[in-house]
């Protein structure tokens, strides 16, 4: 697949890796990129492309994204403007609806709606010169890609209402404590690691994988009784498969497993 504003490697037979490439312009999400994105994040959620694990980051070393580009937005129309947001909504939805793990390889500013892209990943890991902010209070609108509800996921509550009514920015170290990033490497070493790790996952039982995410993305958002017995309808339906089977008896051959997901 090829795209104006992103670009996709294969780093890992099962692995994914999405570059936001507009550096030229903070790698910014105009019309055209929040378009690429449906339509990747759509393949993606409909297994078209046939990975196990994602990885997201930006162009460049200093600027993973800006969030939604101003520059284009200026003197945009409230129809146009609430035209392109739908473009970006669905995009979201799918990138949430994908059935993979996606690691964000923060790579530096991850501002507005590029740190809610990153919120919106599995988990993230960062450079230690990123930076993060949802600035959108600061612009007379508010978070409107996830980040109302992605990052009290991530922190707490009382740490969002912080964030998001300053519209402050934050350190790398400070998104390391708070949750919203998982770790921090140098700029050097960080897409690299956010790939190994991908890979790592990717060795794994790819529907074991898929129905753990599931488990967890969706029984945070009902009744922990009926989260559990969710949890165990997931399980019981992966004892079926070839992958558990080949699982035990690797483990009992004392050797690597060859999971197809099946």
């Amino acid at each position: 697949m090829t795209f104006e504003t992103l670009t996709i490697e294969r780093p890992h037979a099962d692995v994914l890796l999405i570059t936001l490439n507009r550096p030229d312009a903070a790698n910014a999400i105009n019309t055209q990129m929040a378009k690429d994105l449906l339509v990747l994040f759509t393949s993606l959620a409909s297994d078209e492309i046939g990975v196990r694990a994602v990885v997201l980051t930006g162009a460049g070393s200093k600027i993973f994204c800006a969030g939604g580009d101003l520059k284009e937005r200026n003197g945009m129309s409230d129809e146009a403007w609430v035209h392109q947001h739908r473009i970006m909504e669905q995009a979201l939805f799918c990138m949430h609806d994908t059935a993979v793990p996606i690691i964000a390889a923060v790579n530096g500013a991850a501002i507005g709606g590029g740190c809610e892209l990153a919120l919106a990943a599995d988990f993230a890991y960062a450079s230690n010169n990123a930076r993060f902010a949802l600035s959108e209070t600061s612009l007379g609108i508010m978070p409107g890609a996830g980040g109302t509800q992605n990052l009290p996921r991530a922190v707490g509550l009382r740490r969002a209402n912080e964030i998001i009514f300053s519209a402050d920015r934050f350190t790398a170290e400070e998104a390391l404590l708070w949750g919203v990033v998982n770790r921090l490497f140098s700029q050097e070493e960080l897409v690299e690691s956010a790939v190994t790790m991908a890979a790592r996952i990717a060795e794994n039982a790819p529907l074991a994988v898929r129905q753990a995410k599931k488990a967890m993305r969706e029984g945070l958002t009902i009744p922990k009784r009926d989260a559990l017995q969710f949890e165990i309808d997931l399980y019981h339906a992966l004892v079926q498969t070839r992958d558990r089977q080949e699982g035990v008896l690797a483990f009992n051959e004392k050797r690597k497993p060859e999971f197809e997901g099946r």
